[in-house]
């Protein structure tokens, strides 16, 4: 044992001293997480000004200007009375609002005709969100309202109901409620507590090309030949890099999560529980480490097997995008990745909580990745030391 630990510390020493080590494994992993969660802040919550104009004043007017004013709209929408359509159009065009709606003169006046008078929406294609809820509200009243008209003209067909009804039946329209938006769990998955862990896990893979470049540096200057006169077995020594790779990835993913949460509002969740997800993760980097040592005969042959894993992990892993937002294969192909089980645990920490039983699948995954890789890194750790 006590050979892995010499190795291990050796590893570490070298990497302290070394600052891109420090930038990559805290620096960088922080600054990107809160680049991205700053990017991406405004899909917490959406709210914007609707620009009216109520040109009519008529009850079927009223019934519209109150549906707008309904609790459920008042959370997405505030609206701010215009004179006059021009005055509307300007209000968007300099994103005063964020879109607009005009009411015509003589509208109430009108949905008992034939053709009434039609509503006009004012939208800014720089914020197409807008344009579609006001768009979505527009059409459901009007489609509400011609539903309405469509039955008392049946009725007066029928010679029930006097043509003034349609007036009142306008003013008590509401806007039709077919679905509610709920966030997924007991809270919502803020931007921030979904890329502190996917930044931090997508630097820790950076190890896997930084652990084996420096293998071969060192098997270049004659260290690997020394050290295996001791003598050392090929094993030792790959357990002491090993170790060396464990011990850093953990400080630096607990590094991250303590600062992102403590300073950034980042929640990981139970402690206990993110800590068994990331110890896992920092298993299955150490067993592609080893499984790219032992792939590669040359430096540069090291580089590019840890940057085609490294980026590849990263792209199915969902490490850049919201994986609930994604295509559904990417999220089926996430799962045959660590990273991808190792956000989708953070989420559900974040968004459901809970502890140990909500990541129990996700780190069984993940431990059993590492174990098929582990397993054929094991089978080359002599080749690679003797080579």
């Amino acid at each position: 044992m006590r050979p892995v630990l010499l190795i291990a510390a050796k590893d570490l020493r070298q990497r302290l001293r070394d600052r891109s080590a420090i930038v990559i494994g805290i620096v960088a992993p922080l600054v990107i997480a809160g680049l991205m969660a700053m990017a991406f802040k405004g899909t917490e919550s959406f709210h914007f000004k609707l620009a009216l104009v109520e040109g009519d004043n008529g009850p079927a007017a009223s019934g519209l200007v109150q549906a707008l004013q309904q609790p459920a709209l008042r959370r997405v929408i505030t609206v701010v009375p215009m004179a006059t359509a021009t005055a509307a159009s300007d209000a968007v065009r300099a994103n005063r609002a964020q879109a607009g709606l005009v009411i015509p003169a003589g509208f109430s006046a009108s949905v008992s005709a034939a053709r009434p008078e039609a509503l006009t929406t004012l939208t800014n294609v720089n914020d197409v969100t807008a344009a579609n809820v006001v768009s979505s509200v527009a059409t459901s009243f009007v489609a509400q309202l011609n539903a309405d008209r469509l039955s008392i003209a049946t009725a007066q067909a029928a010679g029930a109901t006097p043509a003034t009804a349609i007036e009142a039946a306008a003013a008590r329209l509401t806007i039709p409620e077919a679905v509610v938006q709920r966030p997924v769990g007991a809270r919502e998955l803020k931007p921030i507590s979904y890329f502190s862990p996917a930044m931090a896990i997508f630097f820790l893979l950076f190890i896997v090309g930084y652990t084996a470049r420096s293998f071969f540096v060192d098997q270049g200057q004659g260290m690997i030949e020394r050290i295996r006169v001791a003598p050392v077995r090929p094993l030792q020594i790959m357990a002491g890099k090993a170790l060396s790779v464990f011990a850093f990835g953990v400080t630096s993913l607990a590094t991250v999560a303590i600062v992102t949460s403590v300073g950034f509002g980042a929640d990981w969740g139970s402690p206990l529980a993110a800590t068994a997800v990331g110890v896992a993760m920092v298993i299955s980097v150490v067993c592609l480490t080893a499984l790219v040592i032992g792939l590669s005969r040359t430096r540069r042959q090291a580089e590019g097997f840890s940057s085609v894993i490294v980026f590849g992990l990263a792209l199915m892993g969902g490490n850049f995008v919201f994986l609930s937002q994604a295509p559904a294969l990417l999220r089926h192909v996430a799962l045959f990745t660590p990273n991808g089980w190792a956000m989708r645990a953070y989420t559900d920490l974040s968004t459901n909580g809970g502890g140990l039983r909500t990541v129990a699948l996700p780190v069984v995954a993940i431990l059993g990745f590492s174990a098929v890789v582990g397993a054929v890194a094991a089978s080359l750790a002599s080749r690679a030391v003797t080579s």
